[in-house]
C-alpha cells in the first residue's frame, strides 16, 4: 500500500499520513470482538481488511484534497488541511455511516447462521466507530507534523549541500593539463 500511495502522491511522506488511520480500526475492531466474546476468527479477519479499505479512503479524500489545494492554490499546509477537514466531511460521514449502519443488521442478527456473520458484524462497526471518531482528529495532527518533519529534513538537506560548495566569489584553480 506504502508504494501504491507513493507513487500516486510522490512523496515518501504522504503515505505515511493515511497509513496511521489504520491501527484505530483495528484497534477498535479488536476492542469490540473481546467485549463481545468473539475470538479472531477469519470472518473477523474479512471485517478488518474491509476496514482497511474504508478508513484508508476516509484519509486519502483528506490528504489529497490537501496536497492538491497545496499544490495548486498555493495555501500553506495548515490551510489545506483545515480545508480539507471542512470540505470533505460530508463525504467522509457519509461514507463510514453506510458501511457502519450497514453492519448493525449482521451484529444484531438472530437466527440460523448468524453465529457465523456476527463477528464481521462486530469488527465493522467497532472499528468504524473508534477510527471514525480518531481519525477526524488525527490525520490532520499527522498530515503537519509529517510536512513539518519534511521541511525541516529539507532545510538540513539544503544547509549540507551549500556547505560542501565553494563560497561564490572565490576563484577556482586552474586544472592541471
Amino acid at each position: 500500500m506504502y508504494i501504491v500511495l507513493g507513487l500516486l502522491y510522490e512523496s515518501y511522506i504522504h503515505p505515511l499520513t493515511i497509513l496511521s488511520t489504520l491501527p484505530s480500526a483495528g484497534a477498535g475492531a479488536v476492542l469490540i470482538l473481546m467485549a463481545g466474546g468473539y475470538d479472531l476468527s477469519v470472518i473477523a479477519l474479512i471485517g478488518i481488511i474491509l476496514l482497511i479499505g474504508i478508513v484508508k479512503k476516509n484519509g486519502i479524500m483528506m490528504v489529497d484534497f490537501a496536497l492538491k489545494a497545496e499544490r495548486e492554490q498555493g495555501m500553506s499546509p495548515e490551510q489545506a488541511i483545515y480545508q480539507a477537514c471542512l470540505l470533505r466531511f460530508r463525504p467522509i460521514m457519509m461514507t463510514t455511516m453506510c458501511a457502519l449502519l450497514s453492519g448493525l443488521p449482521l451484529m444484531l442478527s438472530h437466527g440460523a447462521g448468524s453465529e457465523l456473520r456476527r463477528p464481521l458484524g462486530y469488527a465493522m462497526v467497532g472499528g468504524l466507530a473508534l477510527s471514525q471518531a480518531l481519525t477526524l482528529f488525527t490525520t490532520p495532527v499527522v498530515y503537519l507534523y509529517l510536512d513539518r518533519a519534511h521541511q525541516w529534513y529539507t532545510r538540513k538537506k539544503k544547509a549540507r549541500l551549500q556547505r560542501k560548495l565553494p563560497p561564490q566569489g572565490a576563484v577556482q584553480p586552474a586544472a592541471a593539463q
